[in-house]
């Protein structure tokens, strides 16, 4: 059934395919920039990508201001602000990010900076608090799962306070989104498993959650298809570049469908997971999905079936019966997570992930207060996510 009213907002530029990194300075013309910040980590440096984007410059008149490498795995306060502050003194006029999520994330933090001329970026948490337009931001994702590329949802660590902050505003949606395969083809088994079960949690939540709508589903069903069919061959061979193009597209799919639809507990729960445990997001993320899916199963059984089509392909739904497809769309994605867990070592319990025992019920309590758990299909008290934590443990 449909909602009686919903809204869809995706007004992000995308350039996708081989070549698509050679655009960005025609891009940054049309946009009438000229003197472009480049955001990115050591990482990214290292494995010769952040090389593949200034090549595209070489036949273009555009001067890099200044570039950025810093960026630690979970993005920070510290960060974003030392990047704005270098960002004002080089006088640039807009923003390249080059990396997975904590680079977007430590991007859209400074622009929040720069653009609101703030020395306290944590006045502007929380939901639609932002006052000014942004700088022009081009993202250009490195991995495939985060979506921050279509989205408009920043998560900044307050290190200080050992908190994650949650900002999100339709000023915060990128300029121009560039998904080039070359950029993934170096990431290694595992975190592509953990990046892809990121991107997939993304649209199973998005299609369940209180805020879905027809467009979003359709986002949302496309990425998880796409996800499904292609998660293991480029596990097991990373040099498949359809593959991991396909990927790439889904993961932007998958964050167009959650920036209009929403998440949901796996990800008020992830996040709390990551900031105390610091557990990488999608691991977590791979995790949780399946306990989070049984818990909501009376609710939204339903939709779950649905999924199971995109999940395993016609044979097995069809061979399936109706009432039997709720269960059996879990059930895949935990067999999902064990085969990763078999082709790379992906973590399948919260345990094998780190995860310390005291730490749950600290995690229950504060996965309460993440801005997600709103729109999870079914409302959770601190004793039924901890029962969700027990279980992926």
């Amino acid at each position: 059934m449909y909602p009686k009213y919903f809204e869809f907002f995706n007004p992000v530029k995308i350039n996708a395919g081989e070549g698509a990194l050679e655009g960005i300075p025609a891009e940054l013309q049309r946009l009438n920039v000229s003197k472009p910040f480049i955001i990115t980590d050591k990482g990214i440096v290292s494995f010769g990508l952040l090389n593949l984007v200034l090549d595209g410059f070489n036949d273009s008149d555009i001067v890099i201001g200044a570039i950025y490498d810093d960026v630690p795995p979970d993005s920070s306060i510290e960060v974003v602000n030392e990047a704005a502050s270098i960002y004002k003194r080089e006088a640039c006029d807009c923003i390249i990010a080059v990396g997975g999520g904590s680079v977007i994330d430590s991007a859209k933090g400074m622009n929040i900076v720069i653009s609101e001329n703030t020395e306290d970026i944590t006045q502007f948490s929380g939901h639609d608090r932002l006052r000014n337009f942004q700088q022009p931001l081009i993202v250009v994702p490195t991995t495939s799962g985060t979506g921050s590329e279509v989205t408009l949802v920043s998560v900044v660590a307050d290190k200080k306070k050992n908190r994650k902050i949650l900002f999100t505003s339709t000023k915060l949606l990128p300029t121009l989104a560039v998904i080039d395969p070359r950029m993934t083809l170096s990431l290694p088994p595992k975190l592509t498993a953990a990046t892809g079960m990121d991107a997939l949690t993304h649209a199973v939540e998005a299609f369940s959650c209180l805020q879905k709508n027809p467009i979003s589903d359709a986002y949302a069903f496309s990425a998880i298809k796409t996800i499904s069919e292609n998660i293991f061959n480029v596990v097991t061979d990373g040099s498949d570049v359809q593959g991991r193009f396909e990927l790439a597209v889904a993961s932007t799919s998958a964050g167009v469908a959650f920036s209009n639809a929403m998440v949901g507990a796996v990800h008020g729960i992830g996040h709390t997971v990551g900031a105390l445990a610091h557990v990488h997001h999608g691991m977590a993320m791979s995790i949780l999905l399946p306990y989070v899916m049984e818990y909501n199963l009376d609710k939204v059984g339903d939709y779950y079936a649905d999924l199971l089509l995109p999940l395993a392909g016609d044979e097995v739904y069809a061979s399936t019966p109706v009432d039997k497809r709720p269960q059996e769309s879990i059930n895949y994605i935990k067999g999902m997570n064990e085969k990763l867990n078999k082709l790379c070592g992906m973590p399948i319990s919260l345990k094998d992930a780190g995860v310390k025992e005291e730490q749950l019920i600290e995690i229950a309590e504060k996965s309460l207060n993440d801005g997600a758990m709103i729109v999870n299909p079914v409302d959770m008290n601190k004793e039924e996510v901890l029962s969700i934590l027990k279980k992926a443990f």
